[in-house]
Parts: structure tokens; C-alpha cells; sequence
């Protein structure tokens, strides 16, 4: 009888740990928030789309740079990374790391594989998507570059294989941490472009039974939502504000943020760090973090539910031992993940996380314009941005230089108002005082200075809102 007892017990258990193991191999499913402004998981929980741009993950890097790419990228606080399954730099053609190809003879709906394990491509992008899961982050998943579909001369897919494709694609990632991206750097110019984005979205959705959310990259200095806004398979937009420094071209985000039917936008590819500033370093050299900083905190503040960030090196992971160097990158990939802009990054999600979520809106009415504008709210790289809740418990400032400048206290719904200085180079803050929340008040910056980019954040006394400081996160 105990025999038959322990032998149910060890039934159980064994039991429960397949139930549990069963649902740690389960994805949390993504979702539009109510107010179709945001992301969140099913549960309600806000997701803060914070992305890295890894175009060429799948095809040039082994396991190793792999896991050691994405643990540095986990440890900062990234929760997406881009990546495109046939690769901008001859996906197609050149093999990957262990010398296997995509497709048989270029055809998406014949994908190359092979019995057993790491026999193939297909092999070493179910380890990336798996290994980044493992490690909290979603894959924003590119099925394609944009050229295999839209250039002349390289252009594989029609209608019929880009659905093939995409239910295959839906199918074998139905249950990782996934969303979709279609397009890859290019504008559909006609309909027969536009359908064939259309098949490759309607195959993903039966391949993956509609799991995943789905958007769409577009060319530099487009948005998703000049081609697709009210098709149904787009749950939110992209922009490709492109690697400008000046803000007019950061201020599209607002444009989209207030079309109809309302849906979330984000910029997928802004400035990169370390890239030639609008592709002419001759005439403009390089960018640096604070170019980085600037188009982060504009993009959020106009509106946009998350970000990405990218450096030159990195999108293309550039080891200068391998790999011809695409417009002048200044150091490998590896030695790019030191740059300052991406350890950056997380101080923003770590603001907006700790403060009700869902609310924030665009509020250029908390600054108060100076008679020379250009000044206050400034203009170019200079330009100051405001954001707010709704309900009217905290509003924030970004001010990208060391200007004084006024705000209009009345936007705090309480008698209280609670002010600090949040600095996001380093995710440290330093209290300012309590005030009244009448009339207009003048903040002096803390520091004067070009690079001297400070958040002023004005909370509700009432709200007991906790000042968020920096924290490091390790991974194994």
C-alpha cells in the first residue's frame, strides 16, 4: 500500500513538472492596449517596447556571438531585438556562420532543411529566437528584407510563395516571443508590391493562428501608415524616422500618433549611434549618444509607445576580420556594445514604468514658449518636448540643453506639486522642491552645457510617486 501511495505521489509530481515545464516553454501574448496607444500583455501588464536593431543576427553571427551579444543586450534592459531571416547582405546567397543557405534555388516556399538537429539554417534561428526568449527578450522577426521583394533584380517573392512563406514562418515560431515585421526598409510603389505584403501577412496570421502582433518597417523617412493604417492584419506602426539629428524629422510620430483610427506608433530605425549623420560624414561626421538621447525621448514624448536604438556597427555586426564594412562603421560589433548610448536606454523605460502607464499623452501646452521661440520650445536639435497624464498626476519636460525655461503648473491636478530632475545619462535624479500648482513657474536647468540633456518631472504631491533611480541587471 505505501508502495502504491509513493508511486501515485511520484506520478504527481512527475506530473506537475510537465505541467510546469509545459507552460515555461509557453509565450506571454502581446496585445494592443484598450486605448490602442500602447502594448501590453494579456494579463494588462504594460510592455515597453525597448528594441535593438540586429538586422543581421540570423545570418552572420555563430552561437557564441550570439549568446554573447543577446546576454549584453538582456542585461541593459532591451525587451526586443530586430532581426530580418533573409538577410539585407545577401541573405540569400551567402551562407550563415555554419554555411547553410535559407531556400532551395531562391524559392521562399521551399525553405532548406535537413533532418536532425543544427543541420541547417532554419536550426540557427530556432537557437537565437529561443536563446533570446530565455533571456526575457521578444524577437521583432523581418520574414525578408525589403529588396527580395521590391528591387529590381533581386526580387524573389510574388503573391503565392509570399504566403507560403509566411504560413511556414507562422507555423514554426507559433509558440516563441515573436512579432512580426514585414516590409524591411522599403515602400510598396504599386499594388502588386502592396499584395504581396498582404500574402506574406495573411499567411503568418494562418500559420500562427493571429498569436502575434504584426507591423510594418518602411523606408527611411516613411511610416507604416502612409500604405496599410486601416488593414486589419496592421496592429500597430512603425516609422523609419530615419538617421537625421534635427527634430522636424522626429516630429512624424506625432503626425501618425493623431491619425484615424487611432493606433499605437513607434520609430523602428531612428538615428543610429556612430552612424554618418544623414549619410554624409564628410559634411556632418558622426553621431553621437546624445543624438541618440534626443531622438529617444522626442519619439516618446511625441507620442510613441516604445523605441529602438541601434548602433552602425551592430546592425550589421561588422567584424572587421570578415565582413566588408558597410558606410564607413567606426569599430567592430563587438566593441560597439561598449558605446554609452545603448547602457542609456533603460533609463527611460524605468521613468515611464514608474508612473500610471496607459495615460501619457503628448502635452506641448506644459511648456511655456519664450518671444523667441526658437529658444523656447527651441527648434533643431534644441527642440523641447512635454508629456503628461491625462488624469493630471505628473507631467515631465525633456530638455535636450542647458536653457532656464517656464511650465505651466496647472497641469497638476493637485494643490502639491512635487518637482525633480531625472538625468537620463545615467538614470540618477535630484529632488528640485514643492510647489504650488498655480500659475507658471521658472525651472533653472541643473547644468549648463551642450550635452546637459535633464527630464524636469512634476509629480502630484498625493500620488507619493517613488523617484526611480538607476539599476543594473545581470544575467547568466
Amino acid at each position: 500500500m505505501r508502495i502504491m501511495k509513493l508511486f501515485v505521489i511520484l506520478f504527481l509530481l512527475g506530473n506537475v513538472s510537465f505541467i510546469v515545464k509545459a507552460k515555461d516553454k509557453g509565450f506571454r501574448r502581446l496585445q494592443v492596449s484598450e486605448n490602442n496607444r500602447f502594448l501590453q500583455y494579456e494579463d494588462g501588464t504594460p510592455f515597453f517596447y525597448l528594441g535593438d536593431t540586429a538586422w543581421e543576427l540570423f545570418h552572420r553571427l555563430n552561437k557564441e556571438e550570439v549568446d554573447f551579444y543577446l546576454k549584453d543586450r538582456a542585461s541593459k534592459g532591451f525587451t526586443v531585438i530586430q532581426a530580418v531571416v533573409l538577410a539585407e547582405l545577401d541573405g540569400i546567397n551567402t551562407p550563415n556562420a555554419y554555411g547553410h543557405l535559407p531556400l532551395e534555388d531562391r524559392d521562399p516556399s521551399k525553405p532548406l532543411l535537413s533532418p536532425g538537429k543544427d543541420d541547417d539554417y532554419w536550426d540557427h534561428v530556432d537557437y537565437v529566437v529561443n536563446r533570446a526568449n530565455s533571456l526575457g527578450l521578444v524577437v521583432a522577426m523581418l520574414p525578408t528584407w525589403g529588396c527580395y521583394w521590391h528591387d529590381k533584380g533581386k526580387t524573389i517573392f510574388n503573391t503565392q510563395n509570399a504566403e507560403d512563406y509566411g504560413r511556414f514562418l507562422g507555423k514554426r515560431y507559433r509558440n516563441s516571443d515573436i512579432i512580426w515585421v514585414l516590409g524591411g526598409d522599403r515602400i510598396p510603389e504599386n499594388e502588386e508590391m502592396k499584395d504581396i505584403i498582404r500574402a506574406m501577412a495573411k499567411g503568418l496570421d494562418a500559420g500562427d493562428n493571429g498569436v502575434h502582433l504584426c507591423s510594418y518597417h518602411p523606408g527611411g523617412g516613411y511610416g507604416s501608415a502612409t500604405y496599410f493604417h486601416t488593414e486589419d492584419w496592421l496592429d500597430f506602426n512603425m516609422r523609419q524616422n530615419g538617421h537625421e539629428v534635427e527634430y522636424w524629422r522626429y516630429s512624424q510620430t506625432l503626425d501618425d500618433y493623431h491619425l484615424s483610427p487611432i493606433k499605437p506608433v513607434m520609430d523602428s530605425e531612428p538615428v543610429y549611434e556612430d552612424h554618418p549623420v544623414a549619410f554624409n560624414p564628410d559634411k556632418f561626421g558622426h553621431t553621437i549618444s546624445m543624438d541618440c538621447r534626443r531622438a529617444l525621448y522626442w519619439n516618446l514624448f511625441n507620442g510613441a509607445f516604445g523605441y529602438t536604438y541601434g548602433h552602425h556597427s551592430i546592425w550589421q555586426m561588422y567584424n572587421p576580420k570578415k565582413n566588408e564594412p558597410i558606410n564607413n562603421p567606426l569599430m567592430s560589433w563587438q566593441k560597439a556594445l561598449e558605446q554609452p548610448g545603448s547602457s542609456q536606454m533603460k533609463y527611460a523605460k524605468q521613468l515611464f514604468l514608474s508612473r500610471p502607464y496607459f495615460t501619457r499623452v503628448p502635452a506641448d501646452d506644459v511648456i511655456v514658449k519664450e518671444k523667441v521661440e526658437t529658444s523656447i520650445p527651441g527648434s533643431g536639435r534644441y527642440r523641447f518636448l512635454a508629456t503628461k497624464d491625462s488624469n493630471g498626476t505628473y507631467a515631465m519636460v525633456y530638455a535636450p540643453v542647458g536653457r532656464p525655461f517656464s511650465v505651466n503648473m496647472e497641469v497638476i491636478n493637485d494643490e502639491k506639486v512635487v518637482a525633480w530632475w531625472f538625468n537620463p545619462r545615467n538614470g540618477q535624479s535630484r529632488k528640485i522642491g514643492i510647489y504650488s500648482n498655480k500659475g507658471i513657474r521658472l525651472f533653472d536647468h541643473p547644468s549648463l552645457g551642450e550635452m546637459e540633456d535633464w527630464i524636469l518631472v512634476l509629480d502630484a504631491a498625493s500620488g507619493q510617486y517613488e523617484i526611480p533611480e538607476a539599476e543594473i541587471s545581470q544575467y547568466d
